[in-house]
C-alpha cells in the first residue's frame, strides 16, 4: 500500500475543488508529500444511444467531457508541484472510486459534497455516501 497516496474525486464542482483545496493543504502538513490521484468517473451511455454510435465516439465523449471536469483541478494541484495524475473511467461512481483506489494502494479517499442533507442524500442518492459504505478505506468527506 502507497501510505502516501490518495484518491480525490473530481466532478468539477465546487465542493470538489474544496476537498481538493483541503487535501492540498494537508499535504503541506506532511513529512511525505502524497500522490493525489484526480479520478473522474463519467456515467456509461445507455445501450439505446451507443448502438448508434461507434466506439470510439462514445470513447471521445467521456474522455473530452471527463477531462473539462478534471482541468480546474489539475491546473489548481499543477501550480503546486505536488506529485499527481488524473484518470477517467467510465462506469457506476462509488464503486468505480473504490475499486481504484485500492488497485491504486491508496490510503484515503477525498470527496466533496454537495451538503444536501440526510433527507435530500437518500432521496437522490449520495456518491459519498455509497463510497463510504463500500470502502475499507477511510473516507474523508469535505463540505
Amino acid at each position: 500500500m502507497n501510505k502516501a497516496a490518495c484518491l480525490i474525486a473530481i466532478d468539477g464542482s465546487q465542493p470538489c475543488l474544496r476537498a481538493l483545496e483541503y487535501a492540498i493543504q494537508d499535504a503541506a502538513t506532511r513529512k511525505e508529500a502524497p500522490h493525489i490521484y484526480l479520478v473522474n468517473v463519467q456515467t456509461a451511455l445507455s445501450s439505446n444511444v451507443t448502438r448508434f454510435i461507434d466506439g470510439k465516439t462514445v470513447e471521445d465523449f467521456h474522455r473530452d467531457n471527463g477531462e473539462e471536469s478534471l482541468a480546474a483541478a489539475k491546473e489548481r494541484l499543477g501550480a503546486t508541484g505536488l506529485s499527481s495524475s488524473s484518470h477517467v473511467m467510465v462506469g457506476e461512481a462509488a464503486p468505480s472510486l473504490v475499486q481504484f483506489a485500492q488497485e491504486k494502494g491508496c490510503r484515503l479517499i477525498v470527496i466533496g459534497t454537495h451538503g444536501f442533507g440526510t433527507v435530500l442524500g437518500l432521496v437522490m442518492g449520495s456518491v459519498a455516501t455509497t463510497v463510504v459504505h463500500l470502502s475499507s478505506l477511510p473516507v474523508l468527506l469535505v463540505k
